[in-house]
């Protein structure tokens, strides 16, 4: 029996997702291959109609598009077999086709933010992970334990922890590895911890996931365990397995779903990592101060790309951010322009130059050794601290005006590289300018707001 919350009121927490395994029987397993095809061809079919009205310069409103590659196409031959399969799936894949053609629009426009996005892509058959999604009048979690899915019938759930709330919808989802899961959309309720005078700066690292400053001058070394490279060497053999055997075999497919599955222990070991080390760094600091790394960026460096996925900065982050919002700490974010591992914590002397492979030096003014990493992770936590304390200045908020906040963005001119400094080889260095971020000056009101 699986414990629902029910009658509570909705928007009043965040939305998490929760993720199940589920095991259907063989007729089911071959029900829900239907669904998938269905929901790939609707998919596929509304972006065509969406390309060609847009080619012959035809606006098609989303429910006309809707009624051709559903409604209209459930009476051809060509297309009867969508009605075997359940309509809220349908639907839900011609809204998916929707949101990709406005993210695609948005993005070249300029009202979403980030890299451009490119055309939206057909999906295939030939995808190992298909997924389809469900709202509650497509799906229902029964009183013994089983997901009713419409069409589908009864099945059987393995339940590692009860839902918070009524699910909104569901994602039925067949990873690569063959297995099928169960991901539900939930409203989690916010459970506040209790309020720490304490603060961190946190700085992402290879040779170790993170180091962290706190307030109290303790230093916190989170390790990184490397997890793909533990599996790399399995993963070269089975690709090598898989070269050997014949394009559409059954042995082929067999080494593909041993492959699948040594990724996913990967990534999920990797998750449950950044899940409990995340959780740490939410209990013991009240805010959290991190860089806004531009890891898209970063990775373009084919000699970091490996180790810098294989740690998961990205979503190490992420995590934190949504602990963060659930348990009611702040997340404060560090322009990425910050030369933190360049610039002395003690005395705030900027060196010119600071290789990759330096890891501990001394600094010129005041003659302390740094080390690179912990040096980075108090600058970090002292530039936080410095915006936080103009954000919330009266005058810090008066732009127009000149007053209060410091300059958190570089001259234009050096714009034309927006990822972390330490990580690439500088071809061309911009000259020190008085208006630059990193300037003395600055830094001595860093230091100010950090000490006063």
């Amino acid at each position: 029996m699986v414990g629902v919350v029910s009658g509570r009121i909705y928007g009043c927490g965040v939305q998490k997702r929760y993720r199940y395994r589920i095991e259907p029987t063989a007729t089911q397993r071959q029900m829900l291959g239907r669904v998938f095809g269905c929901c790939r061809v609707v998919f596929n079919d509304a972006l065509r109609v969406g390309d060609q009205a847009y080619r012959a310069g035809i606006k098609l409103s989303d429910t006309e598009i809707q009624r051709r590659v559903i409604t209209q196409a459930k009476t051809t031959v060509e297309r009867a077999w969508l009605s075997e399969v359940p309509s809220v799936a349908l639907v839900q894949s011609v809204n998916d086709s929707r949101r990709a053609w406005r993210n695609f629009f948005d993005s070249h426009t300029g009202k979403r933010k980030g890299r451009k996005l490119g055309l939206p892509r057909m999906k295939s058959k030939k995808d190992h992970r298909q997924s389809f999604r469900l709202t509650r009048n497509g799906f229902r979690v029964r009183g013994n334990g089983r997901l009713f899915v419409s069409k589908v019938g009864e099945v059987r759930v393995r339940w590692s922890r009860e839902l918070p709330s009524e699910p909104s919808s569901v994602t039925v989802i067949q990873e690569p590895d063959c297995h099928y899961y169960a991901s539900f959309v939930v409203d989690v309720p916010q459970a506040p911890l209790p309020h720490v005078q304490r603060e961190a700066g946190v700085d992402a690292g290879i040779a170790r996931l993170a180091t962290i400053a706190d307030t109290d001058g303790q230093r916190t070394d989170i390790e990184n365990p490397s997890h793909l490279a533990c599996k790399l060497r399995k993963m070269r053999r089975l690709e090598r397995e898989k070269s050997r055997r014949q394009k559409g075999s059954a042995n082929r497919d067999k080494t593909r779903r041993k492959i699948a599955i040594a990724h996913n222990e990967v990534a999920r070991a990797r998750l449950d990592y950044h899940h409990k080390q995340a959780l740490a760094v939410i209990r013991e600091n009240q805010v959290i101060h991190v860089e806004d790394l531009s890891i898209m960026g970063m990775v373009a460096n084919r000699r970091l790309a490996r180790a810098i996925s294989d740690a998961g900065w990205g979503q190490f982050m992420r995590i934190i951010a949504d602990k963060a919002d659930r348990y009611g700490h702040t997340v404060q974010s560090v322009s990425r322009w910050l030369a933190s591992s360049k610039t002395c914590s003690a005395c705030w002397h900027q060196l010119h130059e600071l290789p990759l492979q330096v890891r501990r030096w001394t600094c010129p003014a005041c003659r302390a050794v740094r080390d690179r990493d912990h040096n980075a992770a108090e600058v970090i936590l002292a530039a936080g601290r410095a915006e936080r304390l103009n954000a919330s200045h009266t005058s810090g908020r008066d732009r127009a005006s000149g007053s209060g906040g410091a300059p958190v963005r570089p001259p234009a001119s050096w714009r034309h590289r927006a990822v972390k400094q330490e990580a690439i080889q500088q071809r061309h260095k911009p000259p020190r300018e008085s208006s630059d971020l990193q300037s003395e000056e600055h830094l001595k009101e860093v230091a100010c707001a950090r000490y006063g």
